[in-house]
């Protein structure tokens, strides 16, 4: 017996600012998840997957943090790459 998470699909809404929610609706749907956004409607995203948990997380933190932040993050990263060891 086999336990396919792949098949168990969430609806969530997910709280963003008016102005950038259609920002977050057209890049979510260039990623091809699948989600909506009428009008004087709240974005709802289907979750069926963690890659696409990470996907939205991603997606709605490029949207609402700051650049020092986005810079922060990305310096971070860069130094994870530089400090793992050589074997």
């Amino acid at each position: 017996m086999g336990n396919n998470h792949q098949n168990l699909a969430t609806q969530q809404v997910v709280n963003v600012k008016w102005a950038e929610r259609w920002q977050v609706y057209h890049r979510l749907q260039a990623l091809e998840i699948e989600c909506q956004c009428g009008s004087n409607q709240p974005l709802q995203i289907e979750i069926n997957s963690t890659k696409t948990a990470i996907q939205l997380w991603s997606v709605a933190r490029q949207v609402t943090a700051s650049r020092y932040e986005l810079m922060h993050w990305l310096e971070n990263c860069w130094q994870i790459k530089f400090d793992q060891p050589k074997n």
